[in-house]
């Protein structure tokens, strides 16, 4: 026996000069924020059409393009007026001639009155006379109202933004002849662009309005964005629903486009550890945990949610235990490791 206790001491050192320095790290208890992956089409919060009120009429000037932002009331396009000055002007001059044939006419009922008790007239030229004055009062009404609608036809050649937005698409073309209801323009409603996002039915009753999204822009930038609304209905064929996710403006994002994203729920706690202390090992999951002793203990775990290089335990440790966070590939259970110091 002391011929073999110099050579187990031997070996002792050896195994202790060997060990692979290791770092520790306590789980962390974390509120973890799960998110439901989406897909969809980007598209306008609401798009408005811009046409023509009027027919009949050449287009004059065209002031804005597809790209341009507008404002409320800015004018886009202008028609030719001179058909409907000379219309103007032909019913002014209908509206002097109902004034006249009013003054004639109620002068004539107010003699027919003032001669009425006198028995002057007869009652068949006095009920024709006051007939005349309702007439002339009732045309002249006529040709004003006539005078109002020319006048809106011709407010109707200035053709205006209906409210704040984005141009997207233009066929208003210069000289052409419009008819009522022409397209002349269509725009993106004060620029707001939305997500409609296709999310599997299962997750609606945690899904509300409010929630952030993440949505996966391009060239790698992320756009954040808020639930506006969940869609009532879920599509018999494929059992997704869509979820309407406003996007901010200052994100230009560009409609048409199919992108993928993420929609968080809200956070629930998650015992956590970094994702280089996973050991992967015949398809099982595993952590190595040292005790006071400096040897290491495979155990076997189970994972959940990944996010920012760290990993949700969902059972096998707790909170207490001291993992190994890296080089678990290169350890066997009851190995004698070398813990490294913190800085």
């Amino acid at each position: 026996m002391a011929l073999f206790a110099p050579l187990r001491n031997a070996m002792a050192e050896q195994a202790a000069a060997t060990a692979l320095t290791v770092s520790l790290t306590a789980p962390a208890q974390r509120g973890w924020p799960e998110t439901v992956p989406a897909s969809g089409w980007l598209k306008p919060w609401q798009e408005a059409v811009i046409a023509s009120e009027t027919s009949g009429l050449r287009i004059t000037d065209v002031l804005v393009d597809v790209g341009s932002v507008v404002a409320k009331g800015q004018t886009l396009v202008r028609l030719s007026q001179e058909s409907l000055l000379a219309d103007l002007r032909k019913q002014e001059a209908a509206i002097a001639t109902a004034k006249a044939s009013l003054a004639k006419a109620k002068a004539n009922a107010d003699r027919a009155r003032q001669l009425q008790p006198s028995g002057a007239l007869s009652d068949e030229k006095i009920v024709e006379y006051l007939a005349d004055e309702q007439t002339a009062t009732a045309s002249l009404a006529s040709e004003e109202a006539a005078l109002d609608s020319e006048n809106i036809k011709l407010a109707q050649t200035t053709i205006t933004a209906v409210d704040d937005g984005l141009i997207t698409s233009r066929s208003a073309d210069l000289g052409a002849v419009v008819s009522a209801g022409t397209e002349l323009f269509r725009m993106v409603r004060q620029q707001r662009i939305e997500w409609q996002a296709e999310v599997s039915s299962r997750y609606l009753p945690r899904i509300s309005q409010g929630l952030s999204v993440k949505v996966n822009g391009l060239e790698g930038h992320a756009i954040e964005g808020k639930v506006r609304l969940v869609g009532p209905s879920v599509s018999t064929d494929t059992s997704r629903a869509i979820v309407y996710v406003t996007l901010p403006v200052d994100a230009h994002a560009r409609t048409g486009l199919y992108v993928t994203g993420d929609i968080e729920l809200e956070t629930s706690p998650a015992l956590t550890v970094p994702e280089t202390a996973i050991v992967f090992r015949d398809g099982i999951s595993y952590v190595f945990t040292a005790s006071e002793d400096q040897r290491v203990q495979r155990i076997r775990v189970e994972t959940g949610r990944r996010n920012n290089g760290e990993v949700e335990i969902v059972s096998g440790i707790d909170p207490t235990s001291k993992v190994v966070t890296s080089g678990g590939a290169f350890l066997s259970d009851n190995d004698l490791v070398k813990i490294a110091e913190k800085n």
